[in-house]
């Protein structure tokens, strides 16, 4: 089966500087992987990659069998959706007017706004719980109501591939689930393949089904969140001291750090 995204022989650099070199990845469609690594490691880097964000200096990124870098920006942009870090949020715009944007790709000179776009986007409010914050001001919105609006747009876009970097970011724990919950209900309902950077180990492990550990320039560590999340994984890649035991909520592996008790 071909992967939604791969990555062949990839080399990718920031001003000269190397953050991988020679990389093979591939990411089957359907699940939710999520990269992690400490902090520099170059796990945004990579998403920017499968993004067309970043050129790489050698090597080849495919999406669903073709080459990223022929392919134009419209047809990407239906096949594949990626939410920044940092998204700039356009002054003056509502909600609604925030999510429609994600229509664009399917617009063209011969294919004026229909009401099945109107029902798209309806939709997507709806998916996220921000219907009543339509006709907001979306500048106005708080963090986490912010966030489901760019996910709207995300799903207003309709692509089967969705790239999201730390999508967490700035939110208060109770709002980091709720995201979360979303994307996990994305792809389990709609069937969208996610790929996402987390930084917080016990998430990323509870909504996953695939972690890749980067770092160094390489792939450290590939598999289900069991198998990634041991104590010599964490040592190698984190240069953290933990145990890793049974989350009592979910089953999935959550991450107890050892910690020096001073008296």
């Amino acid at each position: 089966m071909t992967p939604a995204l791969e990555v062949r022989d990839l080399t990718l650099a920031y001003d000269r500087t190397p953050i991988f070199d020679k990389l093979d990845l591939r990411i089957d469609e359907g699940g939710i992987t999520t990269l992690i690594g400490a902090n520099g490691s170059g796990k945004s880097t990579l998403l920017k990659a499968f993004g067309r964000l970043l050129v790489p200096t050698s090597g080849t990124v495919l999406l669903e069998g073709s080459p990223l870098r022929g392919l134009s920006a419209r047809s990407v942009a239906k096949r594949l959706a990626i939410l920044p870090q940092k998204p700039i949020t356009p002054s003056a715009t509502t909600v609604r007017e925030l999510v429609s944007r994600g229509r664009h790709p399917h617009q063209s000179l011969f294919r004026p706004w229909t009401p099945g776009d109107s029902a798209i986007v309806d939709a997507a409010l709806a998916a996220t719980g921000i219907t009543d914050l339509a006709e907001r001001d979306a500048g106005a919105l708080s963090g986490g109501q912010l966030q489901r609006a760019w996910i709207a747009l995300v799903l207003a876009q309709e692509a089967p591939i969705i790239l999201l970097d730390e999508p967490t970011t700035f939110l208060d724990l109770s709002h980091q689930l709720d995201v979360l919950r979303l994307v996990r209900s994305i792809n389990r309902e709609r069937g969208a393949t996610v790929v996402m950077v987390l930084h917080d180990l016990s998430l990323a492990g509870r909504y996953s089904d695939r972690l890749v550990v980067v770092g160094g320039g390489r792939v450290i560590a590939d598999g289900t969140p069991w198998e990634v999340l041991t104590p010599e994984i964490l040592r190698d890649a984190f240069d953290l001291e933990a145990t890793v035991i049974p989350d009592p909520a979910s089953g999935t592996p959550l991450i107890v750090p050892a910690v020096d008790i001073v008296l």
